[in-house]
């Protein structure tokens, strides 16, 4: 094997590692990105891990990117270590398909009649061909996309065809026969097999490597069934990577993955080898094809989850001795979902703005809280009352900063059309929800004010407040139900309310001046007074702003000023009724 041979092996791996990559993030594409999310959400007993593991791996083409994914999910708090488990184990399954679909360069062989038109050399170029025509006449994206998944394994199934071709002149080698018969020891066959997933970090890269010499007839089962054991454990090594940075239950998920693949092999190797010395396994000896090749991967793989499944508790607590919790140790809290947006997720556009999601429901849930708070205060004032708002004032802070941080990284991915409406939603709300938080620190501030100060208002300013503070109330529950349940016609109802909560506002201004001149409130009430009405004001405002930003994304279309516009000067029939029926419950 010249130095020309080496080069082409190289070049043949390279675009058998390019083809598979290309094809799996196609796959992932066409399939609307809610692979990640299926998984999340769905996995919540083992068996339902173990298939739903199988069944994403399969698509993705990597155990890896599916454990790394895992490992996010855990070190989010979206999953528990025990239900991750599972779906590692339907990844490691699910790893052995690529396998399979290699297995298509041996049609070569038959060559008789018609059927000579499904040879690999072929069948690929037509794929190609088909390919390249969709990328590039199609305007529709997910036709280019299926365009990406044939172009992917097109380049993968020449890279396969180079591989092979490299190794040909192996065949005459007795050195490298010599080198692979070392092989059938099962210790070094699988320390092999460790080392060049390790180096390639892929175990579908290594098994296709592996299938492509099994064309030089030098490869037994013998030698093929350590190597496969070893990739498995090889593997991991990538997902051992991922998890520096993580929470202690993201450590444990990680090596979870190593821990399954080596008491699988472990065992499996320990019952067929310790079978092997009293009953002979003929087939042992004969040559390996890229058939077999695939069946024993599988097979293994199959046997591995079966011997281990029903020991996941052990497994749990068994990760819990490598990676053991510190005494005194307390769980990091600062109030905001997951510990943090979870950066592994970036590379999931589904799972990331899902999770900015759940994290603006919880900033919405927050907002909320304090305003309820923040007008209790002004009936019945309390220290601790106004400690607790300021505290989860600096959380809602944060939220902002790390969601908006979080989603303007998103969109630097590729995106489907609802999760970029999405994003846009997200992008142009979370500011007025930071808004609204200010606003009510504010009010508890008046509350602190009217406290110290032993302001008491007439009973006129008292009733304009509780039914401007109602008013309010409702148009938040409103606008933030609407958002958390992306309910447009919910929307709709936001902005009559806000022509209201604007008209009552006024006329408690203009009583409230009438009752300064006739001296039943001073000017220190006024000042109190006019504060606390300008910020029901504004929070009305920012929800308007929320339940604009829903309706017109609805639509593509995003121009509040003209929006409001028309809704005010037309007054349509459904902004009618609504503002007839807000002008008879909120009235002085």
């Amino acid at each position: 094997m010249g130095v020309g041979d080496i080069i082409a092996l190289l070049g043949g791996v390279a675009m058998f590692l390019f083809g598979m990559s290309l094809m799996g993030d196609a796959l992932k594409r066409v399939a609307g990105n809610k692979l990640e999310l299926i998984l999340w959400r769905l996995s919540n007993t083992p068996i339902k891990g173990v298939l739903l593991g199988t069944g994403v791996t399969a698509v993705v083409q990597s155990s890896s990117a599916t454990t790394v994914m895992v490992v996010g999910f855990v070190n989010s708090g979206m999953m528990t270590v025990r239900q991750a488990i599972g779906v590692i184990m339907g990844a490691n399954i699910g790893t052995s398909v690529t396998g399979w679909v290699l297995c298509l360069s041996m049609i070569d062989g038959m060559q008789h009649g018609w059927i000579t038109l499904l040879s690999t050399s072929t069948l690929t170029a037509i794929v190609a061909l088909a390919g390249i025509l969709l990328r590039m006449i199609c305007k529709s994206q997910s036709k280019r996309h299926v365009g990406d998944i044939l172009l992917g394994f097109a380049v993968l199934m020449y890279g396969m065809q180079a591989m092979a071709a490299a190794v040909g002149p192996l065949s005459d080698s007795p050195a490298f026969e010599s080198i692979l018969s070392s092989f059938k020891n099962p210790v070094i066959g699988i320390l092999v097999g460790i080392i060049i997933t390790a180096v390639l970090q892929s175990a579908s890269a290594s098994v296709g490597i592996l299938q492509s010499l099994t064309i030089t007839g030098a490869i037994s089962y013998a030698t093929a069934l350590p190597l496969i054991m070893g990739i498995g454990i090889g593997a991991s090594v990538p997902v051992l990577l991922s998890a520096i940075g993580a929470n202690r239950d993201g450590k444990r998920t990680s090596l979870i993955y190593l821990v399954v693949n080596v008491f699988g092999t472990l065992i499996c190797s320990g019952v067929f080898y310790g079978l092997a010395v009293f009953i002979q396994f003929p087939f042992l000896t004969s040559a390996a094809d890229s058939v077999g090749v695939a069946l024993i991967n599988s097979l293994y793989r199959v046997a591995m989850v079966l011997v281990l499944f029903p020991f996941i508790g052990l497994l749990e607590k068994f990760s819990h001795i490598l990676v053991p919790d510190e005494k005194g140790e307390e769980a990091k809290d600062d109030g905001v979902p997951f510990g943090n947006l979870e950066e592994r997720f970036i590379a999931h556009p589904a799972l990331a703005v899902e999770q900015s999601r759940l994290a603006m429901c919880d900033m919405a849930n927050k907002v909320r809280e304090n305003l309820a708070r923040s007008i209790s205060l002004l009936k019945k004032y309390s220290r601790d009352g106004h400690d607790k708002i300021t505290a989860t004032e600096n959380v809602i802070d944060t939220y902002e900063d790390r969601i908006g941080t979080y989603l303007v990284r998103i969109t630097g991915r590729e995106l489907g059309e609802k999760q970029n409406k999405d994003v846009s939603r997200f992008l142009h709300t979370v500011s007025d929800f930071e808004r609204i938080g200010d606003h009510a620190v504010n009010l508890a501030k008046a509350a602190n004010e009217i406290s110290r100060k032993h302001i008491e208002f007439t009973e006129g300013a008292g009733h304009e407040l509780h039914i401007i503070a109602e008013a309010v109330t409702e148009i938040v529950d409103i606008s933030f139900s609407s958002f958390e349940h992306d309910d447009v016609q919910l929307a709709y109802r936001v902005e009559p309310l806000e022509e209201m909560i604007d008209i009552l506002c006024d006329k408690a201004k203009h009583n409230h001046v009438e009752r300064v001149r006739a001296g039943d409130c001073t000017l220190e009430h006024g000042f109190v007074f006019n504060d606390m009405i300008t910020d029901f004001e504004r929070i009305a405002d920012h929800c308007s702003n929320i339940g604009v930003a829903m309706i017109e994304l609805e639509s593509n279309l995003f121009d509040t000023h003209e929006y409001l516009t028309n809704l005010k000067h037309l007054k349509t029939a459904t902004f009618s009724r609504y503002f007839d029926e807000y002008e008879k419950k909120y009235e002085f």
